[in-house]
């Protein structure tokens, strides 16, 4: 991967972190006349491409790296767990009207559904939607009968990178994926307990997080 192209100001900046660091965004502010607000852009790129390192309460670091693979390790660092959310989880046996509503209830993309407590699919805003225009009763008819079934569910496990998790919601083109916990049944068979979810919702505050760092 090439390396970044920095703006004069950006290198001014590495030269006042190189004789002073670690020094603050204020402190760096003040010597360029300028305020944090308008440095901030230039720091997080910066610290992102790894030629300043950022620490809380401390100030800014010269790291001496310039190459764009730091960002992208930085981020095969970070684990799913780290930024897990909450799943919204269903029955099988629900109804697709009842899953309809808990869908809006808790403004998600897809619910994932299990029997017993272990994984066995996963429903979308446009399986319930083709429900709901199609020819079924949504009151009576279970979500077992619309959604995708396993193995056919693409899921995370706890220590998988968030750059992991963003390939694969990038190549199966879906919203969100369920974090899973394998164990295995009294028969000795794999099960999969949800506990977690990882949506594009995590993955583009991680980046906004990242982005305005300080």
């Amino acid at each position: 991967m090439r390396n970044i192209q920095l703006t004069k100001r950006q290198e001014k900046i590495i030269e006042i972190v190189k004789e002073n660091e670690p020094i603050t965004s204020e402190a760096i502010a003040k010597q360029l006349k300028l305020t944090r607000a308008t440095l901030r852009p230039d720091l997080s790129i910066l610290t992102m491409s790894g030629i300043l390192d950022a620490r809380p309460k401390v100030g800014y670091f010269y790291s001496g790296k310039s190459d764009i693979n730091v960002f992208r390790d930085k981020i095969q660092s970070i684990k799913v767990e780290d930024i897990k959310s909450l799943p919204t989880i269903i029955d099988e046996e629900t109804s697709v009207y009842d899953a309809i509503v808990t869908l809006f209830l808790d403004d998600v993309g897809s619910i994932f559904v299990t029997s017993n407590d272990c994984l066995t699919g996963i429903i979308s805003r446009k399986d319930m939607l083709k429900s709901a225009i199609g020819n079924i009763d949504i009151n009576k008819v279970p979500v077992a009968v619309i959604m995708t079934r396993m193995p056919n569910v693409i899921y995370l496990e706890e220590k998988e990178s968030i750059l992991e998790a963003a390939i694969k919601i990038i190549e199966h083109e879906v919203d969100s994926l369920p974090i899973v916990e394998k164990h295995k049944d009294d028969l000795g068979e794999e099960q999969l307990k949800v506990i977690g979810k990882i949506s594009k919702t995590n993955i583009t505050k991680l980046f906004v997080d990242l982005g305005i760092e300080d």
